[in-house]
């Protein structure tokens, strides 16, 4: 949902004036305004929970992995939940007595140390059920995340219009009420969670030999505190980080960015620029663009399961190879695009980068896990989020900072954002050095099978009662009711069906 908390922020700018925003004095300063009761918010103040959520998050999966890993996903799964809603209730009394900073503390900072449990604990939990197809399973849950708007965004918009009065522009009820259902559901989620016994394997696999030259898959462990130090680790987070810096950018500019490169040629009004348009015109245009952005959401999300499951077929490495060569190249490829008026390639070429942009957070974790094991991937990952929480910063900082200086040149807005293509297909050549330099890790930095076994003894929430094969190795046992399985999968398969559903009906409005 932090994908799609931007819904809030317009009714929140007009808490107080309702009908329209009423101003804070020009002179009041940001700390001020956070504590004033007179005035309402300004978006951009707003905003900034936006990027808390994401610091939070890699600062909170940096700090709690290695807990997880011996308390178990169980546990982080219900910490993650109290986070999360408790951060929303903060958020509604911030709302309610019109306090900014509530709303920061609360939702910013409280729920986003939520986010980054509730992110990791299914990746950790999924790739040791996994072995096999590490890819799909990471995909799964990482689609689970960005689907997470997509049915957020909706249900907050029909609350708010559902709780709206005379009085109140809806959003602390709208806030209760949500931070009730996704209790619920989380809570539910977390209970769920089960960890298979050391050593457990799907019946029939057998597993690859340790690290060969092409997939670079070990089935040694190493542990957090050697892996975060190795030479790999920095390098898959350069390569994330660069990834995703890449992508976020774009994700928050989207509906701006299309709007002001083609103006007026998106309701057939091919001579008129963004500001020529009228006012009804804006709307018209506002109205196409909100379906681009709900389109590059649906390929964000897509591009989680479809390229994670192909890594496990091409290799993680040879996935991301993917990403910078064919990024790099359509990032270099917009600008001419745009400027010969290609809506259509134009709006393809977003489509393929914004499923790459959420390929690589749906690759990285198994990426980790062929590198380092799985003993402590969730730990692993935690740690490496912090390269999401830089990029969080880094990518809408530098396309607005841009934007905002070529608008101050003087360049006209439907060619302010083509240096800035350069120069992200720049950050995806770096970000290929830096995929072509990661090697096997060294021997010496595998735990000692006496390390591994002290290591296990810490974890709890293992299945104790397990079937082995003649080996010794743990197997499948007992499974799961079928009832129980058609019911988890109608409770995550309807809520995303209805959200896929309303945002194709918005993208339809971009080929009319």
């Amino acid at each position: 949902m932090a994908y799609g908390f931007s819904v809030f922020w317009l009714p929140l700018s007009k808490a107080i004036g309702l009908d329209k925003p009423l101003a804070c004095a020009k002179d009041m300063g940001l700390i001020e305004e956070l504590f004033a009761t007179n005035c309402d918010w300004k978006v951009s103040t707003l905003g900034l929970m936006y990027t808390l959520f994401f610091i939070f998050l890699g600062c909170s999966a940096a700090l709690f992995g290695g807990w997880l890993e011996r308390a178990g996903p169980r546990k982080a799964g219900v910490v993650s939940a109290l986070c999360w809603c408790g951060g929303l209730v903060i958020s509604a009394l911030g709302v309610y007595v019109h306090q900014a900073w509530l709303l920061w503390v609360g939702g910013g900072v409280i729920g986003g140390i939520g986010l980054g449990l509730g992110y990791i604990s299914p990746v950790s939990t999924l790739i040791k059920w996994f072995p096999d197809k590490r890819g799909m399973a990471t995909g799964m849950a990482i689609m689970g995340f960005g689907g997470g708007a997509m049915i957020g965004a909706p249900l907050a918009d029909w609350l708010m219009r559902h709780f709206a009065t005379p009085t109140s522009v809806g959003v602390w009820e709208t806030f209760l009420c949500m931070a009730a259902i996704y209790f619920v559901f989380m809570m539910a989620g977390a209970f769920g969670y089960r960890v298979p016994a050391s050593g457990w394997k799907p019946a029939g696999w057998t597993p690859p030999a340790s690290q060969g030259s092409n997939t670079m898959i070990t089935s040694k462990h190493v542990h957090l505190s050697k892996a975060w130090k190795t030479p790999q680790f920095w390098l898959i987070w350069a390569v994330l980080c660069l990834n995703v810096s890449a992508g976020i950018g774009i994700l928050g500019m989207a509906s701006p960015l299309l709007q002001e490169v083609f103006a007026g040629k998106l309701i057939g009004l091919n001579d008129i620029g963004f500001n020529d348009l009228t006012t009804a015109q804006k709307a018209q245009i506002a109205t196409i663009a909100a379906g681009f952005t709900g389109l590059l959401s649906l390929f964000n999300i897509g591009g989680r399961f479809f390229w994670a499951t192909c890594s496990d077929y091409i290799g993680r490495k040879g996935t991301y190879f993917i990403f910078f060569v064919l990024g790099g190249i359509l990032y270099a490829s917009i600008p001419s695009t745009a400027q010969a008026g290609s809506q259509g390639l134009f709006v393809l070429f977003f489509c393929i980068i914004l499923s790459m942009y959420g390929g690589g957070f749906a690759t990285v974790p198994a990426y980790l896990a062929d590198m380092f094991g799985s003993q402590m991937v969730g730990a692993i990952h935690g740690r490496l989020l912090t390269a999401w929480a830089t990029a969080g910063v880094l990518g809408p900082v530098l396309i607005t900072y841009i934007r905002e200086s070529k608008l101050a040149a003087g360049v006209p807005k439907a060619e302010v954002y083509n240096e800035t293509m350069y120069i992200l297909a720049g950050m995806l050549v770096l970000g290929f050095i830096c995929n072509l330099l990661v090697r096997p890790v060294k021997d010496s930095v595998f735990m000692t099978d006496e390390e591994l076994a002290a290591e296990r003894k810490l974890a709890h929430d293992r299945v104790a009662a397990s079937a082995t094969d003649s080996a010794g190795v743990a197997v499948a046992g007992t499974p799961t009711s079928p009832v129980l399985v058609m019911f988890a999968w109608l409770a995550v398969g309807i809520p995303m069906l209805i959200g896929i559903s309303i945002t194709l009906q918005k993208a339809v409005i971009l080929f009319k």
